[in-house]
């Protein structure tokens, strides 16, 4: 099994990745901008300027490693990330995955599905990608990114997790995932190790979308990492407050839990396509959506309700480590 952490600036070991968020975009488009490109054609130097910001900010909050989650069907820019990376210093992680059936970009894997057997081209692209490259670059990805839609793992989303978990049983790379609105966690869970996906290598994502503490220990049961990954987006897309999130937090830390959670925000940097303009009820909600507001905001709240500083470094440096391979 690999212990060593492929960045999109070559690999590094586990220890080395420090302070880590496990889920972030410096850029993102929903499947179909390509299409829009006549009248919103994608501004690399923009995104460039907005992601080298977006380094050197949360570097300021002692931040070594960005988890970049975007998906293949999403605008991922691997060769982007590695610039901002050499001029910034930050380690960034790369995915190779594909979105979920309703907003992600199906068709094509549906008709290789069509024609023959799409779960084995997955698990090849999977596995190109992780140990030769990205494209023509030499750009590995570190990590696979699944997903899966509201209520329900579809048959479509079905090849994705078992081409991940057979590639991680290979590989050793981990799994990190996208639950949508607070539902599927413990199915993800247990369909990826019944597979025989390792459970230390899975953190199960946006488990912040669910206040019911038993959704929470339901998916820890299985022995995997979850996240609570989507700080800032309140009352929106069936998410809870981030004062409902910390309570959960503090619930969950204090049942023993610190060393199986993480803490991420989601944040989209960069739009592809048009340029995003929220209206005034949601700009409120979101204001607190950006990539500094777990250190400028939330770890504070959580040190003054009781939340240890040794929790903390657990959170945001051991256990990112140990999903990457560390020791424990």
């Amino acid at each position: 099994m690999s212990r060593t952490v492929n960045t999109v600036t070559g690999p590094v070991r586990p220890e080395e990745l420090g302070k880590t968020l496990v889920h972030e975009h410096f850029v993102f488009g929903y499947p179909g901008f390509h299409g829009d490109l006549t009248v919103a054609p994608y501004d690399r130097e923009r995104a460039l300027q907005v992601g080298l910001d977006v380094a050197r900010r949360v570097m300021a909050h002692g931040v070594r490693t960005v988890v970049d989650a975007t998906p293949n069907d999403c605008g991922r820019d691997p060769e982007l990330l590695r610039e901002i990376s050499e001029r910034t210093g930050l380690q960034i992680i790369c995915s190779t995955g594909y979105y979920y059936e309703g907003e992600g970009a199906p068709a094509y894997f549906k008709f290789r599905w069509a024609l023959g057997d799409a779960e084995e081209e997955i698990y090849e692209m999977f596995m190109r990608e992780l140990t030769v490259g990205i494209g023509r670059t030499s750009i590995k990805a570190g990590v696979i990114k699944l997903a899966s839609s509201k209520g329900v793992i579809t048959e479509y989303e079905h090849m994705f997790f078992r081409a991940a978990a057979r590639v991680q049983r290979e590989t050793g790379v981990p799994i990190i995932t996208h639950t949508q609105e607070g539902t599927m966690g413990p199915e993800q869970a247990e369909l990826l190790v019944g597979e025989g996906a390792d459970p230390r290598r899975i953190m199960i994502g946006h488990m912040d979308g669910n206040t019911d503490i038993a959704y929470h220990l339901a998916t820890l049961a299985h022995g995997v990492f979850i996240a609570f990954d989507r700080y800032g987006i309140q009352s929106f897309v069936g998410m809870p407050t981030d004062q409902a999130r910390n309570a959960l937090v503090l619930g969950l830390v204090g049942l023993g839990f610190a060393d199986r959670l993480m803490l991420s925000h989601d944040t989209v940097n960069f739009w592809l396509g048009r340029p995003v303009t929220w209206p005034p009820a949601l700009e409120d909600l979101l204001a607190g959506w950006h990539p500094t507001h777990l250190f400028e905001d939330v770890v504070p709240a959580l040190l003054e309700a009781g939340v240890r500083p040794e929790h903390l470094e657990t959170i945001f440096v051991h256990n990112p480590a140990r999903l990457f391979g560390a020791e424990a």
